[in-house]
């Protein structure tokens, strides 16, 4: 069997088991979760969240880019288009990983990595590519200056150990910024 079949035979066990029609666009949570496409670190299975809890958002390394601005920007007009305001009450949390495969473009790819980052090649030896706790702290704080995100959101940082399971808060929950 190929993975599509197999893909195919395990989708029909979602239907008849866990599908939910009901589930909301707007998360239940009100909580919008960036982070590491790495398939160790899938937020649904280690922070424990159920469907329909956080909007999960996932690219190289979990880091704040150009196009993950741009979705956060755009996310607004989902929320009002379903009759919801995103700003207070909601939350962003940030989730970067020990052992993450972006130390891996570092070494061997830096002109991709720094594209994909939106930074130049000499800006990426300080991103902290090698160390998650200062790159969470770090993409929280390019979060905080964007005027153009969400006002009201409380952002919080959190890195997961590979070797553990564990994770760490590094950035406790504080506002995005003030309204404006």
């Amino acid at each position: 069997m190929d993975f599509i079949e197999t893909i195919t035979q395990r989708n029909d066990a979602f239907v008849s088991a866990r599908h939910s029609a009901s589930l909301k666009i707007i998360p239940s949570t009100k909580t919008i979760l960036i982070g590491c496409l790495d398939p160790r670190v899938d937020p649904m299975d280690v922070l424990g969240l159920k469907p329909g809890e956080a909007a999960i958002i996932r690219n190289i390394g979990g880091r704040m880019n150009p196009a993950l601005v741009e979705t956060l920007i755009l996310l607004p007009a989902v929320a009002k288009a379903a009759g919801q305001e995103m700003g207070l009450g909601w939350n962003l949390v940030i989730l970067h990983h020990t052992d993450c495969g972006i130390i891996g473009c570092y070494k061997l790819a830096p002109d991709l990595l720094a594209a994909h980052l939106g930074v130049t090649r000499s800006e990426l030896d300080s991103m902290a590519i090698t160390d998650p706790r200062k790159a969470v702290a770090m993409d929280i704080a390019a979060y905080k200056a964007n005027p153009a995100l969400p006002a009201g959101f409380m952002i919080s940082g959190l890195v997961y150990d590979i070797s553990t399971g564990k994770i760490e808060v590094v950035v406790p929950p504080s506002r995005l910024r003030l309204e404006s």
